[in-house]
């Protein structure tokens, strides 16, 4: 059985009887669909499609950095309605099936430090105009899950007080640094979430990631994960661009997309931090596990080696950690990530082993 269709069977076996029923008869419509989290949330859509009943999924994405050939293959399938679609330009008003969605999942956002400062106010549109307009679009449909991203980086650069770091702390962030563009637009998305809840009783849930990886990660990415993934595939030293100190948790996509679902199908306004507690490891020790993955999946005879990046603003702003409490989505969501980051690791690369390299070696 290959790595995508474990994981779609791990995501289903971690959803309620409950959550699954509430898809019965679905239409959802996704926006962001061609990036990272579109593949697993459009996969699995696709894979359990007549399992729960789900009418229509309907996808959106401007495809700005490109659009993937696994997302042109999903375009044949029944019931699949893939539209390029700008939500900075274009009019929801458009897209005549949009009407029909009675879910919403809004990830059209760059995510990538390199790729959101070298558009940073497509990143900041998408996430306020973006937003905005399908608030305004829903807001009295009688819908029944409205999905949004935002991200840990709201929470910016803890003090040690607040890590790990749990949904009421304010956050510590710059307005006018360099990810700006990035922590602020996503901080005033969760304040519109909010505001529409209340006046219009919406449910919005509103997701916190914290550092996914894992299979439909470009290699190409730019962030660790894909940067170490792309060295081992390559047969290359994999490279840190700092001191390789600052810490993470690591969450790989399965958990996450889990606890996305979660988010969604729980039918009321709340926020949630998604990601797996533990371990907190360093860089260096992330690299040291890929070295490790590398060995048994691909034969990978590399090393680590430290450089400095040329890009000035790399680390700027860059938190020295980033550890989340997910008690909440425990106790109100039946969350329970367990996917380790040493098995996530070898998932990863053995999915880009088994894959059609065509989708995500760009």
């Amino acid at each position: 059985m290959s790595i995508k269709v474990e994981d779609m069977e791990y995501i289903e076996a971690h959803l309620s009887r409950v959550e699954k029923e509430k898809l019965y008869g679905a239409t959802i419509l996704v926006t962001g669909c061609g990036g990272f989290l579109g593949y697993y949330f459009m996969n699995f859509l696709h894979c359990k499609k007549e399992t729960f009943g789900i009418k229509k999924v309907i996808g959106l994405d401007n495809f700005m950095l490109g659009k993937p050939i696994w997302i042109e293959n999903l375009e044949s399938a029944p019931g699949f309605i893939i539209r390029k679609f700008d939500m900075i330009t274009d009019c929801i008003l458009d897209i005549p099936e949009a009407e029909e969605a009675n879910y919403i999942i809004h990830m059209a956002s760059i995510a990538s430090p390199t790729f959101y400062r070298k558009y940073p106010i497509e990143t900041l549109d998408a996430n306020v105009w973006g937003l905005r307009s399908l608030l305004d679009y829903y807001k009295e449909k009688g819908i029944k899950g409205f999905l949004f991203f935002s991200s840990s980086e709201l929470y910016g650069d803890p003090d040690a007080s607040h890590i790990p770091t749990s949904e009421e702390y304010k956050g510590y962030v710059s307005a006018t640094g360099p990810r700006a563009c990035y922590d602020e637009a996503k901080r005033f998305g969760e304040t519109m979430c909010m505001l529409f809840a209340q006046k219009y009783q919406m449910p919005i849930g509103v997701a916190r990631p914290f550092n996914n990886y894992g299979p439909g990660m470009r290699i190409t990415d730019k962030r660790v994960p894909a940067d170490f993934a792309k060295a081992v595939y390559e047969g290359e030293d994999i490279v840190i661009l700092s001191s390789g100190s600052p810490t993470r948790t690591f969450c790989y996509i399965a958990d996450a997309i889990v606890g996305y679902l979660k988010i969604m199908l729980y039918g009321q306004y709340d926020y949630f931090n998604i990601g797996i507690d533990q371990p907190e490891i360093s860089i260096k020790q992330l690299a040291d596990i890929y070295v490790q993955a590398g060995r048994e999946v691909f034969g990978y005879e590399g090393k680590v080696c430290y450089q400095t990046s040329e890009d000035k603003d790399y680390l700027t702003n860059n938190p020295e950690r980033r550890c989340p409490v997910i008690d909440k989505a425990r106790q109100k969501l039946d969350y329970a990530p367990s996917i380790m980051v040493e098995e996530g690791v070898r998932r990863f690369l053995q999915f880009i082993k088994e894959s059609d390299k065509g989708d995500f070696i760009w």
